[in-house]
């Protein structure tokens, strides 16, 4: 899958941001300003081991890919495969691509990311509300209640994926004196789980493309969800697939606690449109 998504060797191609720093010191050329005294702010896709560079640039613009000096791989080859197949490589969960993502890039955009799944999954509770109690009366102020059906269905969503995350950093932090060699990057994971939550956004296709297998599918699209945010923990802080199914589990049980409230103070849509909640699972 490598080599037929190759576009020759061209700093900054396999991201959409580009890799903007990527460019190291080479011996005996011209080349960039020297990297020798800036920190590792690199990691090898393939083993995980931080890098000063991705890339060294030579005289004329002939690039040479940085080769990693613990696994004698090259640190990030997908700098010249082009964005088309790192998303696939994404979708597909490969850790190799969730480190290029997280450390070799420079995306800034998952805050917006993170408010427009916020809106796709309110969309999906509102329609699931509005399909269980249809009323025809044209009256505004019933206009006026759906829409602000749709606003507390955002904030339904809002703290329910607070409270998951809360959940996955509190068994982390409880965890943390026995399996962290140094401090985890708590920014750095909120980052990667609002990116790994990239797949909420087939929601609004699911509901669109209405038909009888809906529910099957917005139950397929919460699973590959999870396993995003599984595979995101899992690469930013290097840990095991064990801790980070435990910090999963952690995240649904305190977003079901919330669900559970919600219930006990009938703010919540009904148990009838609750489809993408955990206990479902």
């Amino acid at each position: 899958m490598g080599t037929g998504g190759r576009s020759g060797l061209r700093p900054g191609k396999g991201s959409p941001e580009g890799v903007a720093a990527g460019k190291g010191h080479a011996e005996g050329v011209t080349a960039a300003p020297t990297a020798a005294s800036a920190p590792c702010q690199y990691r090898c896709i393939e083993c995980n081991q931080e890098a000063k560079e991705l890339y060294r640039d030579y005289n004329h613009g002939v690039l040479k890919i940085t080769i990693c000096k613990s696994c004698q791989k090259p640190v990030d080859k997908y700098i010249e495969y082009d964005p088309v197949i790192i998303l696939i490589n994404a979708i597909l969960c490969k850790a190799q691509a969730y480190r290029h993502i997280l450390f070799n890039t420079k995306i800034n955009m998952h805050g917006k990311l993170c408010i427009f799944c916020l809106l796709c999954e309110a969309y999906l509770r509102w329609w699931q509300l509005q399909d269980s109690n249809q009323n025809t009366d044209p009256n505004d102020f019933i206009r006026y209640a759906k829409e602000w059906d749709f606003y507390r269905m955002f904030a339904i969503a809002s703290l329910e994926q607070t409270a998951f995350f809360i959940g996955i950093f509190t068994f982390l932090w409880i965890e943390r004196p026995m399996t962290a060699k140094k401090k985890p990057n708590f920014t750095l994971l909120l980052k990667a789980l609002l990116l790994s939550s990239y797949g909420k956004l087939l929601l609004i296709p699911a509901v669109i493309w209405e038909h009888d297998y809906t529910p099957l599918c917005l139950r397929l699209i919460k699973v590959f969800v999870l396993t995003s945010n599984f595979q995101a923990i899992r690469v930013t802080l290097n840990i095991s697939r064990k801790l980070s199914f435990l910090a999963i589990l952690g995240g649904l049980l305190m977003e079901s606690t919330m669900v559970y409230l919600f219930q006990r103070m009938e703010w919540d849509m009904g148990s009838d449109c609750a489809i993408y909640k955990s206990q479902d699972f």
